[in-house]
């Protein structure tokens, strides 16, 4: 559609490695949510949540789907003739887009207010994702300048995407490997699972 097609989005080495990342995060809060299965149900459904977050992040890295709804908009701005006022109408969607996430977050953070004090760097790890949808959605071109930027050599959209990943994956680490963590149980339900999708 337009200039968007199915392809590889990020064949670089940062692109894979950030989408090995991402799946490496799902794994882990997979494997921690599967192990509080029997007893703990809403840290059981948090972190499967989390780990189905991360494929679905990880798929979108490489299909770069966001340009793909950013390409359908312009579409519909030429067809409208709309293009002359794009500008305003993409920033109202991008405060709206933005307001709404965050809004949507604090919601989730207030409801599971438990969760929070015990998983912090898991939520702090999500608010930096959030952070670099919202950005990435806006399309702006000084935004995508932004993204761009060279830290140290590394490029802002990798801190704050790798960021908010190894934040969650360090979340997992303490519970997931803990005194009485029985891994072969928990890799066995997880291949159980796998084996049926």
């Amino acid at each position: 559609m337009g200039h968007w097609s199915p392809r590889i989005g990020d064949p670089s080495f940062m692109g894979w490695f950030t989408v090995a990342s991402y799946f490496a995060c799902a794994v882990l809060a997979l494997m921690l949510g599967l192990s509080r299965r029997r007893a703990d149900r809403r840290t059981f459904l948090f972190w499967v949540t989390i780990g189905l977050l991360m494929i679905l992040l990880g798929i979108n890295k490489q299909l770069d789907l966001q340009s793909l709804f950013t390409e359908m908009g312009r579409q519909i701005f030429r067809a409208a003739g709309w293009m002359d006022n794009r500008r305003i109408v993409q920033f109202s969607f991008i405060v709206g887009f933005g307001a709404a996430a965050l809004a949507a977050f604090l919601l989730f953070v207030r409801i599971n207010r438990d969760l929070f004090r015990r998983f912090k760097l898991a939520f702090i790890g999500l608010f930096f994702l959030l952070c670099f949808i919202v950005i990435r959605a806006a399309g702006f071109h000084h935004f995508d300048v932004m993204l761009g930027f060279r830290l140290f050599g590394a490029r802002m959209n990798w801190v704050l995407e790798l960021t908010g990943i190894y934040l969650i994956i360090i979340a997992v680490f303490k519970p997931l490997f803990r005194k009485g963590f029985d891994e072969t149980s928990v890799f066995r339900r997880f291949a159980e699972i796998c084996s049926k999708v």
